[in-house]
């Protein structure tokens, strides 16, 4: 198994929230309840996750880290159709919102109140997604690796060697069959120039669109010419060229392609790049306590949303991991 980071060294561990709530929430029953009836198996599946994920990578610092702002109006504003499948129902004249399940909304603020008891930091942008979140943190390290942990593919992007160490620990088929990945492994796997793996995977992602966040890509251009494509020219900048250049080899079905989806491709980049200069707001400080906030509302929390065990084994990650 690919170590995490380099012996001696505790990470900075970077939690996308939204995405590991909903994974909890969707891999435990509803019948999971607090002794009042509520459901509580997305609080339980995400506490327990979260002192798992302790456990696996020995971080000495941590972060949840929480979208202010869904879908950013930058990201509508150059591409419309970005999450546009994914906005609820409202009526007219209310702000906007993430189709959620009835039964999780009220889970979520459950486990902000169980982070906070136990001292455990959230950070957030205002206006900005979790991913611009986890972005600006990873890039801005620089004391201590960093350990990325999301279900998103976008987050790849972050995956970086220098100047510092940031790894991406993929969870999307569940924790059991969880992927870490360092520039070499995105490159590997995806078929992207190594030297600037993640930097290049954005720009696959780019090329070869993604349904989830309604991105639609360069039409007739797939994953594997995608990939092809970046091998061969190493940025989307230099294979633009290279399509309005007429001395060169380019295929001409490819060059078509590519020269008509000029203004999609000058819009899209900003959007599937991840912000990394946000002005990120942490909720407490990122150092793991070895003792919870309020021990007593901790307690209590647990009590009444009858996740005690959970809690317990968190109290115990931050005993074995926090100062």
């Amino acid at each position: 198994m690919m170590a995490m980071t380099a012996p001696g060294k505790s990470p900075l561990l970077l939690l996308d929230g939204a995405s590991l709530w909903f994974r909890a929430y969707y891999a435990l029953p509803e019948s999971i309840t607090s002794p009042d009836g509520r459901p509580v198996n997305a609080v339980r599946g995400f506490i327990d996750m979260v002192a798992a994920l302790m456990a696996r990578t020995e971080p000495s610092r941590l972060a949840v880290c929480l979208d202010l702002n869904w879908r950013p109006q930058f990201r509508v504003d150059l591409v419309p159709s970005y999450k546009a499948h994914r906005v609820a129902e409202a009526a007219p004249g209310t702000p906007e919102s993430e189709e959620v399940p009835d039964t999780l909304t009220p889970q979520v603020d459950m486990i902000m109140d169980v982070l906070a008891a136990a001292g455990i930091a959230t950070a957030g942008a205002e206006g900005l997604e979790a991913d611009d979140v986890l972005g600006t943190l990873a890039a801005i390290e620089r004391r201590d690796p960093v350990v990325v942990v999301s279900g998103d593919r976008d987050l790849l992007q972050v995956a970086a060697d220098e100047p510092n160490q940031v790894k991406v620990l993929y969870v999307g088929r569940g924790l059991a069959k969880a992927e870490l990945f360092g520039p070499a492994e995105v490159s590997d796997k995806y078929g992207v120039p190594p030297e600037r793996a993640g930097a290049a995977y954005a720009e696959l992602a780019l090329l070869r669109g993604d349904a989830s966040d309604g991105l639609p890509g360069v039409k007739g251009v797939g994953e594997k010419t995608a990939s092809t494509l970046m091998l061969r020219y190493g940025s989307v900048a230099a294979l633009r060229e290279a399509a309005l250049d007429p001395t060169s080899d380019m295929a001409q079905g490819v060059r078509a392609k590519l020269v008509a989806a000029s203004d999609y491709l000058d819009a899209a980049l900003p959007v599937v790049r991840v912000v990394t200069d946000a002005d990120v707001s942490l909720s407490t400080s990122d150092a793991i306590p070895a003792e919870p906030a309020d021990r007593k509302e901790l307690a209590r929390l647990a009590a009444e949303l009858g996740i005690v065990n959970a809690v317990d084994r968190l109290v115990a990650a931050q005993a074995t991991y926090g100062a």
